[in-house]
């Protein structure tokens, strides 16, 4: 859709299709409210409505976007209106058939659902590409680079983008159907034996039915986002499941038989010992799936019915390190700002496992990352390799732990140092001493909330007179999932409803004013779940010297944090309320991570 004003230019990399639509020249490049009044018949007192609004309370706001909440036309018309506008085609409905599954599979489904973009197929050297918004020149940035090629859009309602977008993809879905079909019919004998011999294995044709089916979930695996791969034995299958925005979703049912040759082709592929079955191992796999380089920490533990399997995706391209991305508001940013470009002194972030607190710190490393500071890491394991930074990771096989890395870190002349967690005094105690003698050092501990990390620290054994003085600030974390902008359902609330959440009057001030709040729904472009992607809620806690003298004291992290409060402190709850309030997710979500500020 577009503004009221000439037409953006669009990016260098996207080319024009040759075939332009068939509308008079005389529209192309006039206003959008004029074309529609004279393609679509809209009536002019309603372009004039939808003008005032654009003036007014919804400023910033595409005029296209006003006439269709208003329901002055419809997104066909507009997108029709926009197509002439800019000279590009219009197109009504996608042949499946025709969209290249080599084209697909360079474009991950996660990208192509949220930017609303699909290619349809190579034109000379250009691709053309659907797309529903054409002057989203960023989405077509980001696809002409993942294409390697420039491209084309062509305008196309949002319904049969999506539409198209989840046939295409789901023939990745349908192959594992068809790969059980294929491992029904294989000789399972002779492929368990070849699976047990490791150089047999590595030396085998590709077109194994075990191995596309290993091939086959990682890539699966990838295109919905997933973090993590749970196989799990049971006593007459076995269950594999996705991790996917927090939650876990069960994928496909294997028979049993096939346990030992999945669990065989995994371990070989990350190193491990095929034979050794009885105790717990760790590996790691490196793979690349669409050009996307993509690390995964395997782990396996024997279980009573056979090994039990976790792999852990890192796909190095979709990590976000910029923290405006990551949930902050203005104002967090603006204090998180203040503490990562101190000279010294210690920042924490807290948060129970799989809270975001790394990505936080790599986001924070990022920006602050230049020519003129020395920035050393320690890390367990490396995760993200970050340009200019000197990134050590743990060994304790030859005792390589946090606190020797750290001790060690202090003979390299650093300015900032990250150490990934904060697990024991020593590393504690070495943390503390770093940070009085000028290094700015950044860690993590698990606490549920800022508070908490300060009588956690204060447990480990450090003196509370040592953390008054070397800590700063404390940021707490969680990760609530993100509401499908494609079927979210406005509601009103109850007043118990935002009591519970504790839905103030001066949040819902602060968010505008909403008149109601939005539901999880599910459709087929968020596999029905009502949520796509995820974002944090923060609880950012500064040690000034109103906190000070309550850690001198050694008092309890309640009464820590309801002096925090009585500052102005934001608490988690209160963090997601706002986040509610503002139709970015819903009430059960934030309780869910949130209950521990019930009081």
């Amino acid at each position: 859709m577009s503004t009221n004003e000439a037409p953006e230019i669009l990016s260098l990399t996207t080319a024009a299709a040759p075939e332009r639509s068939s509308a008079p020249a005389a529209l192309c490049g006039r206003r959008l409210g004029e074309i529609l009044v004279e393609t679509a018949g809209l009536a002019p007192e309603k372009l004039e409505e939808a003008l005032a609004l654009q003036q007014g309370e919804q400023a910033g706001v595409r005029i296209g976007e006003i006439l269709v909440r208003i329901k002055a036309a419809s997104e066909e018309d507009v997108l029709r209106a926009l197509a002439l506008q800019l000279d590009l085609p219009f197109v009504e409905r996608i042949d499946l058939d025709s969209v290249p599954a080599e084209l697909a599979a360079k474009v991950p489904i996660h990208f192509a659902r949220q930017a609303r973009v699909l290619p349809l197929g190579a034109q000379g050297d250009l691709v053309r590409v659907a797309v529903v918004d054409p002057l989203d020149t960023a989405a077509q940035d980001s696809l002409s680079m993942l294409l390697g090629a420039p491209v084309a859009p062509e305008v196309t309602p949002t319904e049969v983008v999506v539409d198209a977008i989840n046939a295409v993809y789901d023939r990745a879905a349908d192959e594992h159907e068809k790969l059980m079909e294929d491992l029904e019919t294989e000789d399972l004998e002779s492929v368990a034996h070849e699976l047990q011999e490791p150089a047999d294995l590595l030396d085998a044709d590709d077109e194994a039915p075990i191995i596309r089916l290993v091939n086959s979930l990682m890539f699966r695996a990838v295109k919905e986002r997933a973090s993590d791969i749970h196989i799990n034995p049971e006593e007459k299958d076995i269950s594999v499941r996705y991790r996917i925005d927090g939650v876990l979703r069960e994928i496909i049912r294997p028979p049993k038989r096939f346990q030992a040759s999945i669990a065989s082709r995994i371990k070989i592929m990350g190193g491990l010992n095929i034979a050794e079955k009885r105790l717990p191992q760790d590996g790691r796999i490196r793979i690349k799936i669409a050009g996307k380089d993509v690390d995964i920490r395997l782990s396996t533990v024997p279980t009573a019915h056979g090994e039990r399997i976790v792999m852990r995706l890192l796909d190095k391209s979709s990590v976000v390190l910029d923290l405006g991305q990551l949930g902050f508001e203005t104002w967090q940013r603006k204090i998180m700002d203040g503490l990562i470009t101190r000279s010294h002194g210690i920042v924490l972030v807290s948060g129970p496992t799989g809270s975001g607190k790394t990505t936080t710190l790599y986001g924070a490393l990022a920006q602050i990352n230049s020519p003129d500071l020395n920035i050393l890491t320690i890390e367990d394991p490396v995760e993200i390799p970050l340009k200019g930074v000197g990134q050590v990771q743990v060994n304790p096989k030859i005792e390589l732990t946090f606190a020797n890395g750290l001790r060690s870190f202090l003979r390299q002349d650093p300015d900032v140092i990250m150490v990934g967690e904060i697990r024991d005094l020593e590393t504690a105690d070495i943390a503390i001493q770093a940070s009085l003698t000028g290094h700015l050092v950044l860690s993590t501990v698990h606490t549920n909330d800022a508070a908490g990390a300060i009588t956690r620290l204060v447990d480990m054994g450090v003196q509370p007179f040592l953390v008054a003085s070397s800590l700063v600030g404390v940021l707490a974390q969680r990760l609530v999932r993100v509401l499908c902008p494609e079927c979210k359902r406005p509601y009103v609330p109850t007043a118990e409803e935002r009591a519970t959440i504790g839905l103030t009057d001066a949040i819902l001030a602060k968010a505008g004013s909403p008149e109601h709040l939005y539901k999880a729904v599910g459709c087929a472009a968020c596999n029905h779940t009502g949520y796509q992607g995820r974002t944090g809620i923060y609880e950012l806690m500064l040690v000034d010297d109103d906190v000070r003298p309550l850690i001198l004291k050694s008092v309890d992290a309640t009464t820590i944090k309801r002096a925090a409060v009585d500052r102005g402190m934001v608490t988690l709850m209160e963090h997601g309320a706002y986040k509610v309030a503002r139709g970015l997710t819903t009430a059960p979500e934030v309780l869910s991570v949130t209950a521990e500020d019930i009081r």
